[in-house]
C-alpha cells in the first residue's frame, strides 16, 4: 500500500507579496497596507464586556452548538438585518468563517471524483478547501458552462471578494434551482452581507423559496464587528446539513471558545454598532475611489463589501509595484484567480489617517509622469 501523501497546494499567495511590502515600508511616512482585509477600528465596548464577563470565568468545556441564547440570537440578527428566517437550531458557531470554507468539502464529505464550482474570481480558500479533500476544482461564474458534470458543491459570494460585485436575487435563485435539479449544495459566502444596502441572502425567501433544502450560509463576524481576532463565525442553512456538521465538529473537537461565544451573542445584538462600522467603511470607499479613479485606475463592480477592484490594463504586478513605491500595498488580482491578471484589490480596512495618508500620495503620483 503507498504511503499518505499530503494534498498539494498553492503557495500561500500573501507570502509573494514580501518585497513589496519592504518597498512600501520604505516610505518616510510609512506603509499604507491596504493589501489584506484585517479589521483596525475598535471593538464594541458591549461585545469587548460579554468576552470578558462571566463566560470569561466558566472553566468548563464548551459545547460545539453553543448555548441556545446564542443561536437564538444569531437567528434574530438574520431577521432583523435580511429578512432571513432560520431555526436556531440550524445555526452553528464557527471558528471563524475560513476554517469552515476551507473544511466543509471534507466536512460533507467530498473526495475523489467530486467537482467543487468556485467563481472565477475567488476568495482562494474556496479552492484550497477542495484540495484539501482531492476533489476537483472548476472556475466558472455560469451553471450553464459546466454542462452535464457532475457538481457536489457549488460556492457564491454576494458582495464578492474580491469584485465587490452584488448578484441580484433572480441570479442567486436560478443557481438554487440548478442546484437543486442535481443533488447540488450550495454553499454562500455572506461575510460582507452587512457592508452593503441591496445584497440578498441565499436564505431570503426570494431566493429559496421559503425552503433552505440544500443551502448553507457562511457568515463572520470579522467584518461586520471587527471580531477577526475573536475568530468568530457562523453557518446556518439547511437543519440536516448543519446537524451533519455539528456531530463531526463535535467529534473533532472544532469549538467556539465560551468567551467568544459569550461575545459573538454581543455582537449579534448590536445592530448600532454593525450599522456605524458598515457606515465608516462606506465614507472610506466613496474617498478611496476617487482618489484612485483620479491617479488613472478604472474601478469595476465594487459596490459593497470591503474591496476596491481597480485595473488601468497592465499586468497586475505592474501596478502593485508602483503603487509599493508610493507606500501603498495593494493584492494583485493573480490571487483571486487567473481573470484577476490586470486588476488590483484595494482594501478599505485601514485606520481614517492611513487612508488620508494614501489619498494624499495617490495626488501626488498622478498626472502622467506618474510613472516615469
Amino acid at each position: 500500500m503507498p504511503a499518505p501523501t499530503v494534498p498539494t497546494l498553492p503557495d500561500f499567495p500573501w507570502d509573494s507579496l514580501a518585497g513589496d511590502k519592504s518597498l512600501a515600508g520604505a516610505h518616510p511616512d510609512g506603509i499604507v497596507d491596504l493589501s489584506v482585509g484585517t479589521p483596525v477600528d475598535p471593538i464594541s465596548p458591549a461585545v469587548r464586556a460579554a468576552l470578558s464577563g462571566p463566560a470569561a470565568d466558566d472553566p468548563g468545556y464548551p459545547t460545539t452548538h453553543g448555548p441556545e441564547s446564542l443561536r437564538e440570537a444569531v437567528a434574530a440578527s438574520l431577521r432583523r438585518r435580511f429578512g432571513v428566517p432560520v431555526d436556531p437550531a440550524a445555526v452553528l458557531p464557527t471558528i471563524g468563517s475560513k476554517e469552515l470554507v476551507a473544511w466543509l468539502p471534507t466536512l460533507l464529505g467530498l473526495g475523489v471524483g467530486d467537482t467543487v464550482v468556485v467563481p472565477a474570481l475567488a476568495y482562494p480558500t474556496y479552492e484550497v478547501g477542495a484540495l484539501l479533500a482531492r476533489a476537483e476544482v472548476v472556475r466558472s461564474d455560469s451553471t450553464a458552462a459546466l454542462g452535464p458534470r457532475r457538481v457536489a458543491l457549488v460556492w457564491v459570494n454576494s458582495p464578492s471578494n474580491p469584485t465587490g460585485r452584488v448578484l441580484p436575487p433572480e441570479h442567486l435563485r436560478k443557481v438554487v434551482d440548478w442546484a437543486r435539479e442535481r443533488g447540488t449544495v450550495v454553499a454562500s459566502d455572506e461575510c460582507y452581507l452587512s457592508l452593503s444596502d441591496g445584497a440578498t441572502s441565499v436564505l431570503h425567501p426570494d431566493v429559496c423559496g421559503g425552503s433552505t433544502e440544500g443551502l448553507l450560509a457562511v457568515h463572520s463576524m470579522s467584518k461586520s464587528s471587527g471580531l477577526a481576532g475573536y475568530r468568530a463565525g457562523f453557518v446556518t442553512g439547511d437543519p440536516a446539513l448543519v446537524a451533519g456538521l455539528l456531530e463531526i465538529r463535535k467529534h473533532a473537537g472544532m469549538i467556539v471558545p465560551r468567551p467568544v461565544q459569550a461575545a459573538m451573542a454581543a455582537a449579534a445584538a448590536d445592530d448600532e454598532g454593525v450599522a456605524a462600522q458598515a457606515a465608516t467603511y462606506a465614507a472610506r470607499r466613496t474617498r478611496l475611489r476617487a482618489a484612485l479613479e483620479s491617479y488613472g485606475l478604472t474601478i469595476e463592480h465594487s459596490e459593497a463589501g470591503l474591496y476596491l477592484w481597480a485595473t488601468d490594463g497592465r499586468p497586475c504586478r505592474e501596478v502593485v509595484h508602483e503603487l509599493a513605491g508610493l507606500g501603498i500595498l495593494v493584492a494583485p488580482g493573480e490571487f483571486y484567480g487567473p481573470a484577476g491578471g490586470r486588476h488590483v484589490r484595494v482594501a478599505l480596512t485601514a485606520s481614517d489617517e492611513r487612508i488620508d495618508a494614501a489619498i494624499a500620495r495617490l495626488a501626488g503620483g498622478s498626472g502622467d509622469g506618474r510613472r516615469s
